[in-house]
């Protein structure tokens, strides 16, 4: 056995590398199951973010469906997912380019089957479903025009694209989960209005659907402004399933005789925020099981719903995290990582519990004496309350840090915020772990998997809440002899960001942060962002404008005479959700009262970085500005970054 060397918290020399998590690894999901063949999505930061579809046929051959020059990717409410449906072996996608459909048989090369759009913006697609006898298309449009709001319905169109799409559900503001029923006469969805999100309150509907795609009399079957409807789906004897948390917990029920039936009354999370389209927690079995995945006081499990049975067995599988599920007869596919392997695309035996990988995200394998194990942790917070998060402690078998010190501290806040962190393996959390920095990964007040009532903590309280369990979360840590008190750090993206930059501003704990596209100006935010969260904060914060007061007291741009520590901005150029000039009117508040900070914005990037350089770039400079901040020196030969005023 080598020697361990001795070397300072942050400066140990690793194999996880920047490089190696921008262009080893492809982001993986939304698996699907066509004709005994898998379909999944290929996110490649090596071209330059592309998404690309990839099919393994039953014969074990894999290899892409998508040409070069087609990015499958929709931007409705601009976070996309649901771009593609299979029918048979005919593919159906959203190119990101022109946001139109396209229909690629087997052999063919794509071909459009929507018009041209009039504006740059377009009309986009999302969410598709075909009917049972191929002729129809059901789907989600967004049209945009340079008059007014975004306009969102459901449409139907013919698949050879003779025709143009024709609205048959509108007058809501948003609709998801268009749903076909396996006889083809019968259509579900569901749909919400402002200000609410689709996991504050939705409706679901049902209607009949006749042969050219009309419409008939809608019935609303569940649902309303204070109950959350998520994945709509008929089961193969055509009765509709649904997730409700009427009970303070999403929750797995069938409509039977008019009314939902209850099919796994648990204190348990089987749904998800459905921040995009597409997502899918439960499938149904040939054999009248269904295959679910759910979160409970013992984390993510996959489990079996069996009829007649009250509750979800859990199945002895490895996986953490299920970010999609899909079944076809009694076969089973889903995205799933482990605490120490990246999220794959994984064929599953039932019966075993045991998972064939089709594909994973890395095929690079990381020294286990390198890689930091989650460890759940719960610690007090404010109002006599309890917080979550998962704890990774640094680790890396060649290294030892000098007797007595204590390492660094990266507090990671999710974005959302109404979201939540992952067990599931992650090359980015083991970039700082194997590095000698303790790592944090909040899921505060406000975060989803814990029940409607932790869910709601934020109502109201953003920029609060989150604040205080980040700051507690680290405070815990240092109590029980896991950081260093002085050399705290938090980082976060988005709504993460946002949370990022009031712990630096309001609270005086951290000594540096990261904010990663996140949110400076809450009031600006009210007033320049796209429809799906352009009355978020009227639930996160307040009515605005009413609330006017409320939301500049809330925005660390007007108080950066309060931040006494250094800050690293990361802005993509052409983000539609929290625009550029968030980051620029941080940097110029920054830069007018002479406090530390770094600025680095890329051309080409939307809201979340997806090009191998920039992806390198932003995570190397991260590193090089905490070295310098709390005074070590990464092993890491970095380019420097330029710190105005330090």
């Amino acid at each position: 056995m080598s020697e361990r060397r001795t070397a300072q918290y942050g400066s140990w020399e690793s194999p996880v590398t920047a490089e190696l998590i921008a262009e080893a690894g492809v982001r993986l999901g939304a698996p699907n199951l066509s004709n005994g063949d898998v379909y999944w999505l290929e996110g490649r930061p090596a071209e330059a973010g592309r998404s690309v579809l990839v099919r393994q046929t039953a014969d074990g051959r894999t290899a892409d469906v998508t040409p070069e020059g087609f990015n499958v990717r929709t931007r409705v409410h601009e976070y996309g997912g649901g771009a593609f449906v299979v029918h048979g072996q005919t593919v159906f996608f959203s190119n990101f380019d022109d946001q139109r459909l396209y229909r690629q048989g087997p052999g063919e090369d794509p071909r459009p089957i929507t018009p041209a759009p009039e504006l740059p913006s377009g009309d986009r697609y999302a969410d598709a479903r075909v009917t049972p006898d191929g002729q129809l298309i059901v789907c989600v449009r967004e049209r945009h025009s340079e008059a007014r709001e975004a306009v969102n319905e459901i449409v139907v169109l013919p698949t050879d694209g003779s025709a143009t799409p024709r609205a048959i559900v509108s007058g809501a503001d948003f609709y998801a989960f268009p749903r076909v029923s396996p006889d083809g006469r019968r259509l579900a969805w569901i749909c919400w209005d402002h200000p609410n999100m689709p996991w504050d309150g939705t409706e679901l509907y049902v209607a009949d659907l006749s042969p050219d795609g009309s419409v008939g009399a809608a019935e609303r079957v569940a649902g309303g402004p204070d109950e959350s409807i998520f994945q709509p789906e008929w089961s193969p004897d055509g009765v509709l399933h649904f997730i409700s948390d009427r009970t303070g917990w999403w929750n797995l029920y069938a409509l039977r005789s008019g009314a939902p039936e209850p099919l796994a009354p648990m204190e348990a999370e089987f749904g998800q925020p459905m921040w995009v389209f597409g997502m899918s927690t439960y499938a149904f079995l040939s054999d009248g099981r269904i295959v679910c995945v759910y979160a409970d006081s013992g984390g993510e499990q996959l489990g079996i719903i069996t009829p007649g049975a009250r509750g979800a067995v859990p199945l002895n599988t490895p996986y953490t995290s299920v970010e999609s599920v899909r079944a076809a007869g009694g076969r089973v596919v889903l995205a799933a990582g482990t605490a120490t392997e990246s999220t794959a695309i994984v064929d599953l035996d039932l019966a075993t519990g045991a998972g064939r990988v089709l594909r994973r995200s890395t095929d690079t394998v990381i020294d286990p004496g390198c890689v930091s194990k989650p460890e759940a942790i719960e610690f007090p917070t404010e109002r006599g309350l309890t917080a979550h998060a998962i704890y990774y402690a640094p680790a890396n078998d060649g290294v030892e840090a000098p007797p007595g010190e204590k390492p660094p501290l990266l507090v990671m806040s999710h974005g959302g915020p109404t979201g939540a962190t992952s067990a599931s393996f992650d090359l980015s959390t083991q970039f700082w772990t194997s590095r000698g920095v303790a790592v944090v990964d909040v899921d505060y007040g406000g975060s989803t998997g814990y029940g409607r009532e932790y869910r709601e903590r934020l109502k109201g309280q953003w920029g609060v809440v989150d604040v205080e369990d980040c700051v507690n979360a680290a405070r815990y840590l240092v109590e029980q002899g896991k950081a260093d008190g002085g050399r705290l750090a938090i980082k976060g993206g988005s709504a993460g960001g946002y949370t990022t930059l009031c712990a630096l501003t309001f609270t005086d704990v951290f000594g540096a942060g990261a904010s990663y596209y996140g949110v400076a100006d809450a009031e600006a935010l009210a007033t320049d962002t796209h429809k799906f969260e352009s009355r978020y904060l009227d639930g996160l914060i307040g009515p605005y404008p009413a609330e006017q007061k409320l939301y500049r007291e809330r925005s660390p741009v007007d108080y950066t005479d309060r931040l006494s520590c250094p800050v690293i901005l990361l802005q993509g150029l052409e983000d539609k959700v929290v625009p550029p000039s968030q980051a620029e009117a941080m940097a110029d508040a920054l830069r007018a009262k002479g406090l530390p900070f770094a600025y680095l914005a890329f051309e080409g990037e939307q809201h979340g970085f997806r090009r191998a350089e920039n992806i390198r770039r932003s995570l190397e400079a991260e590193l090089y500005f905490y070295g310098r901040i709390f005074g070590f020196e990464p092993a890491d030969e970095i380019e420097p970054v330029e710190i105005e005023n330090l």
